[in-house]
């Protein structure tokens, strides 16, 4: 079986290995000791860059609803889907063909294994995982290698550790900490730490990364390869996450053995003061020290500010004074292993790829509300679509098929892109709206007309003769080919076409045009700089620690990126609107909402909203106005909710390992 890993010391390895492909294509390391590699700088590199495979990263390539590994020779469904998003469980997104909001069921605790036994299976699953690195740094103390390569090799693995644990901590809670290489033999029935044991490990575990990572990474590198500010920026995400947990998790109270003992929940706020001041730590340590900057913070127009926006997201190597730590991928189409499938899933139905599926990511209109427009009156207020006459923005429809009321004082505009005007520049960078242009052509999203008498022709085909006698379709065209929005609901092809009203821009590449199965290169971004400003703000804000006045340098600055010229306060709500719209689909809102115990209030019976372009026949010429309904997998499914137990999954084969289960399970 062959493994993935990054391209990480790629020009080292290149001596060592005939091709690439070689490189990203190496045998599992239990053909041989790892002491045979580290007799060997690229050896060592190899150990590494297998190390990195098995980082729970959440990728292109990662489905919450599998299990956790990138490998498709496993079989069923121990491999990744390439067409899903952790954004499709939140009120940021939802799948076409209709998506849940219940927990990332993805069993990392077992992540690669076909089958497992908790804490018991000590080759495969996590904890396999662990063991590996665990055995690296065992090993690195008696390998013949120069002093600073060891102590770099080391920090290295202390943060790939670091990362591991974190992938448990955040889906379990408390996790038995296991810092040595089990053998058969030994007492393998290592019980849970505590939540906050387990976070303060992790953040240990950080710590020891910075000591000796360097500062940057170099050519012979790779820039794929972690540095000290990588470490840094998982210490702030971790630290963040963890100051959550103390403070807000008896929002969502569980009961049971798991919460006496403290394995799950238990903290207090002077916990979450400690993390907090450990967040604003960590994240000053990159901003002030690490040269990063944010990419193009000045534009000259909003136009500009979109175009930079959305470039960042297309060729993030072209953006590296923001980028922090990326993973890189090489073109798959042949091997069919190494590339993923961004490209191919979600392009909207009008710029299909050489595939079957296609229009997958549906941002919502709850999101698309979010952002300002630039009235910049100094409050940052989201300002959300004006769809009608009488100032109501808040009813939708449970099924505009249905229940239209053309009585209701709509507002009409001459065009699908009118409604959109003043609108933030990231909008435009990260979601394809009704009307835009998107690789040449004019993205058709509409959900129905009115004929000249009035009658209804609502997601259903069909057509009718304006009064200019001009003949019109529902869907915006006669052919499926030409439009991409709200088409066979109900169907199986349902899945094509979006349910919302938009089709997610962000990471796709425009200038693609050969599309095909695990041909996408497009670094995903793990880190950024953008991240660090609001994890600083929310620390800040939330805690009192730190610098209020830096809290709002960094909050504006993104605005100031994105063409505000206004500075708002740094409340908590601005904070976190801010982290919404800047951050939106880069997998960050559903552990946000975890984290600070909203996932059960954000989803209580709840659907997620889209908007329905109609072109009213009855004006001549043809005028559009706008429905907000509910999504349609979302009415029929009853709306989605999401269960306090499902803060924490299940800790599996409690039986084999004793441990102790997690509450409600």
């Amino acid at each position: 079986m062959k493994r993935k890993v990054y391209n990480l010391a790629l020009a080292a390895v290149l001596l060592l290995l005939p091709a690439c492909e070689d490189w990203l294509n190496v045998d599992p390391l239990t053909k041989a000791p790892s002491s045979v590699f580290l007799s060997d700088p690229n050896g060592i590199n190899t150990l590494l860059a297998n190390l990195y495979t098995k980082m729970p990263m959440e990728d292109f390539m990662y489905n919450p609803g599998k299990f956790f590994n990138y490998h498709r020779d496993l079989g069923g469904n121990a491999f990744v889907d390439f067409g899903w998003s952790t954004s499709f469980m939140t009120d940021e997104s939802n799948y076409s063909a209709g998506s849940g909001a219940g927990p990332v069921n993805d069993n990392y605790w077992a992540y690669g294994a076909v089958t497992m036994s908790g804490n018991n299976n000590i080759s495969n699953g996590a904890y396999g995982s662990i063991r590996q690195v665990n055995q690296f740094l065992l090993d690195l103390n008696t390998a013949n290698i120069d002093e600073g390569v060891r102590k770099r090799c080391a920090s290295e693995a202390h943060f790939i550790r670091a990362y591991m644990y974190f992938g448990l901590v955040k889906r379990y809670g408390g996790v038995p900490i296991i810092e040595v290489p089990q053998v058969p033999g030994d007492n393998l029935n290592v019980p849970r730490s505590t939540e906050k044991q387990t976070f303060d490990f992790i953040l240990n575990e950080c710590d020891l990364a910075i000591e000796n990572l360097p500062a940057t990474a170099t050519s012979n590198d790779g820039i794929y390869r972690a540095t000290k500010w990588t470490a840094y920026a998982l210490k702030s995400r971790v630290a963040l996450y963890a100051a959550s947990i103390a403070k807000y998790w008896d929002k969502a109270p569980l009961t049971g053995e798991a919460v006496d003992l403290k394995l799950v929940g238990g903290m207090t706020n002077a916990d979450a003061n400690n993390y907090y001041a450990q967040c604003i730590a960590a994240s000053a340590a990159i901003i002030d020290n690490s040269g990063k900057t944010l990419y193009k913070p000045t534009p000259a127009s909003r136009t500009e500010a979109a175009r930079n926006f959305q470039d960042m997201f297309q060729n993030p190597t072209g953006a590296m004074e923001e980028m922090i730590f990326l993973k890189a991928y090489i073109d798959g189409s042949t091997t069919r292993m190494q590339g993923h499938s961004y490209d191919v899933y979600f392009n909207p139905a009008q710029t299909p790829p050489s595939y079957t599926y296609y229009g997958r990511f549906c941002p919502t209109l709850n999101l698309v509300d979010l952002f300002e427009d630039y009235t910049d009156d100094g409050t940052g207020k989201s300002v959300p679509l004006v769809t009608r006459n009488d100032g109501v923005e808040d009813e939708y429809i449970a099924n505009p098929g249905t229940d239209l009321d053309l009585s209701v004082p709509y507002k009409l505009y001459n065009t699908p892109t009118e409604i959109f005007a003043n609108k933030d520049a990231r909008l435009f960078a990260s979601v394809i709206t009704p009307g835009s242009a998107w690789k040449g052509k004019t993205i058709v999203m509409q959900g129905g007309l009115i004929r000249p008498d009035g009658t209804r022709l609502v997601y259903q085909n069909g057509s009718a003769v304006g009064l200019d006698g001009n003949t019109y379709y529902t869907y915006g065209a006669s052919s499926s080919s030409d439009y991409s929005g709200f088409a066979q609901l109900g169907n199986n092809e349902q899945g094509n076409f979006s349910s919302s009203g938009f089709s997610v821009k962000k990471y796709l590449k425009e200038g693609m045009t050969t599309i095909t199965q695990f041909i996408c290169t497009t670094p995903y971004i793990d880190f950024r700089l953008g991240e660090i400003y609001l994890n600083y703000a929310e620390a800040a804000v939330e805690s009192g620690q730190g610098s209020a006045s830096l809290a709002s340098q960094y909050l504006n600055a993104l605005r100031r990126r994105a063409g505000h010229t206004d500075n708002i306060p740094a409340t908590i709500e601005n904070i976190l609107k801010e982290r919404r719209v800047e951050l939106a689909f880069e997998g960050h809102r559903y552990w946000d909402l975890v984290r600070r115990r909203d996932s059960h209030l954000a989803f209580n019976k709840t659907t997620r909203k889209a908007l329905v372009p109609i072109l009213d026949l009855r004006e001549n010429p043809p005028k559009y106005f706008f429905v907000r309904a509910n999504n349609w997998p979302d009415n029929n499914a009853g709306g989605r909710t999401f269960e306090t137990k499902s803060y924490y999954l299940p800790i599996p084969d409690i039986s084999t390992s004793g441990l102790v289960q997690n509450p409600q399970y």
